[in-house]
């Protein structure tokens, strides 16, 4: 497969978007059906927000969902999932998979990220699932915590960096990290959630994605309470009840819209392959 980059079309980057919604709708039918808590996440929650869709240049979706929902969707899926369409995915369900985050792929397509070419996973397109844990209260427990999470994700990311990244030390400091399994760097992340589970801290993160640093330990643990239904495209999905204090946490003033040069499609992907999706009739 070429490395060259693929500049993704207005009209491709609507059939990506209807792709992600179909996941979407799939994922929101299931929850519904088994009462299972989840919100929209990111510039979806955003775009919901906002936009009462999708931000009109945005590439990707995301959802969100505490450990102990996650594991209930989880279950669910096995027998209610179609998985004619779709494949869930996280590093029990795909051997290859070595991402800190659940992704649901739709089969049949392909999104291939530019440096992750020869990775052997499932690579079709995707919503990113967040599955998030608690964060320590304490002062110095919350940094050190933070840190053996940069650790771990540093770890899983090595298998691409030791190819891609520019400075030659960090390169060879990602080529030791990858000889260490992928498993062992879940195992310590699990370890670090376990450590925690039970207990009502004031913050939830995923302990594998790197937030920006207005809210670089994680965001506000009451989000999670409370749910509603937002409208998306014309159909219904769920999302936090008060968007309005984890979308300022996480954005700043999220209603403003940014510079018009950054109003583009963000990922860099060397290869695309599209099919039409399967929505429901908007009621």
């Amino acid at each position: 497969m070429s490395n060259e980059l693929h500049v993704i079309t207005d009209d491709e980057l609507h059939n990506l978007q209807r792709i992600e919604l179909e996941m979407l709708i799939e994922i929101d039918r299931i929850c519904r059906k088994y009462d299972i808590k989840y919100s929209i996440d990111g510039g979806t929650l955003l775009g919901a927000a906002r936009h009462k869709g999708f931000i009109p240049w945005d590439d990707d979706a995301d959802v969100v969902i505490l450990r102990h929902e996650y594991a209930k969707f989880k279950r669910a899926c096995r027998k209610e999932l179609d998985k004619d369409r779709f494949f869930l995915q996280d590093y029990k369900t795909d051997p290859e998979y070595r991402w800190g985050w659940a992704k649901m792929r739709r089969n049949g397509t392909s999104y291939i990220r530019a440096g992750q070419e020869n990775q052997k996973y499932h690579d079709g397109i995707f919503l990113d699932i967040f599955v998030v844990d608690n964060v320590p209260d304490g002062w110095l427990a919350r940094r050190l915590h933070f840190l053996a999470c940069f650790v771990i994700r540093k770890g899983l990311y090595s298998v691409v960096g030791k190819d891609n990244e520019a400075n030659p030390l960090y390169r060879n400091i990602y080529r030791l990290m990858s000889r260490i399994p992928k498993d062992t760097y879940f195992k310590a992340r699990n370890t670090l959630a376990k450590a925690l589970h039970g207990r009502r801290t004031e913050l939830i993160s995923h302990y594998m994605y790197q937030y920006p640093k207005r809210c670089k330990f994680g965001l506000p643990r009451e989000c999670f309470d409370e749910m509603t239904d937002m409208e998306f495209e014309g159909y219904t999905l769920r999302g936090f009840k008060n968007y309005d204090l984890y979308l300022t946490r996480l954005y700043g003033d999220y209603m403003k819209l940014p510079p018009i040069e950054q109003r583009v499609p963000k990922m860099e992907i060397t290869g695309l392959g599209l099919v039409e999706p399967i929505l429901p009739p908007i009621k």
